[in-house]
């Protein structure tokens, strides 16, 4: 018998999707578990949902908070829960039946704080996507400078859904407030704390990817912070490499180089001026790192071109980038 597992599932607005994410839990092999489903003040009448589906199950707790985003509800759902371990999944995605029973068997095996399982991507209709993160062929250890060296690279899985995590680790750490790409500040948090990450071959997590993913573009002119708090992201690992892992230091100029790409993808080019504070921080760091762009080993061919010619012209870049995409997507620019 293993210990007492805590799955917190942080809802808002998920009327659509949310049965199937909680009876892919209430299935699981492992039974000693406990769901917390954490309505972060939904509209849609989720509520009323959470509350048919905690009297089925009475393995289900159910409250309800004031909109706040995930990781207040996740937060909460960590002060309430009563597991020695603690597991989180997305109200929209869900999991496979002996997902929990593999990664307990691990932790019992290895004695290991974190147990990561791996995951694969669908869209709404259940087709596959392209894998994210590769799956290794068996059980690898990853000591934890070799994992934050993953995640540098962009090989790694830096969310906690695919995780099982010791409670303890969350003593002194909590899920960032009032930002994005928050998984990822947790966890580097808490990689300095432990010997590394035991992962799993297995894609039993399946994350479904929706039309309205809040980093997805509504209009021609909107834009998810997720693109500023992911370059806020790299700065502090510069910082945080520099003075623990100095050997990763060309790993995390290229993590730098890379967010700043994926920003000058996404950022409107209505938002690209000169009194766009951020947007004129972005360029700068490329016109100064036009050697690491050239040099660095861990950049692809494509990322350098799209970096070196970023920095000389990103207007004009964009507009052509936005052009071949509508070209690719069949659509008309006007």
């Amino acid at each position: 018998m293993g210990e007492k597992i805590s799955v917190i599932v942080p809802i808002y607005n998920s009327i659509d999707c949310l049965e199937r994410c909680v009876k892919s839990i209430c299935a699981q092999t492992y039974t000693d578990l406990e769901i917390l489903l954490i309505d972060d003040g939904s509209t849609d009448g989720t509520d009323k949902l959470c509350e048919r589906l905690a009297a089925e199950d009475s393995r289900i707790r159910f409250y309800r908070k004031e909109n706040g985003g995930a990781s207040t509800a996740r937060n909460m759902g960590i002060r309430l829960a009563k597991g020695e371990y603690l597991g989180f999944v997305d109200s929209d995605d869900y999991i496979e039946p002996d997902m929990y029973a593999q990664m307990m068997d691990t932790v019992l095996e290895q004695h290991v704080p974190i147990v990561q399982i791996s995951r694969d991507e669908v869209d709404e209709e259940g087709n596959r996507l392209p894998d994210i993160c590769v799956p290794p062929d068996s059980v690898r250890f990853c000591e934890a400078e070799e994992f934050l060296k993953d995640l540098l690279l962009h090989r790694g899985d830096c969310s906690f859904c695919t995780k099982l995590v010791k409670r303890e680790l969350f003593e002194n750490h909590k899920f960032p407030e009032g930002v994005l790409n928050e998984d990822f500040s947790l966890l580097v948090e808490m990689l300095q704390e432990i010997d590394g990450i035991t992962i799993l071959p297995g894609q039993c997590y399946h994350v479904v990817c929706r039309q309205e993913s809040t980093t997805r573009r509504k209009t021609q002119d909107s834009f998810s912070r997720v693109f500023l708090d992911i370059v806020d992201n790299a700065d502090k690992m510069q910082v945080l490499v520099d003075l623990n892992y100095p050997g990763l230091h060309v790993c995390a100029i290229r993590f730098n180089l890379y967010q700043r790409l994926d920003y000058l993808l996404h950022v409107p080019i209505s938002q690209m001026r000169r009194d766009n504070r951020f947007y004129c921080s972005v360029t700068k760091y490329l016109k100064d790192h036009v050697h690491d762009t050239v040099t660095n080993p861990y950049l692809t061919v494509k990322n350098k071109i799209y970096l070196l010619l970023l920095t000389m012209a990103p207007r004009t870049v964009r507009r052509v980038h936005a052009w071949k995409m509508a070209q690719r997507d069949g659509r008309r620019i006007h």
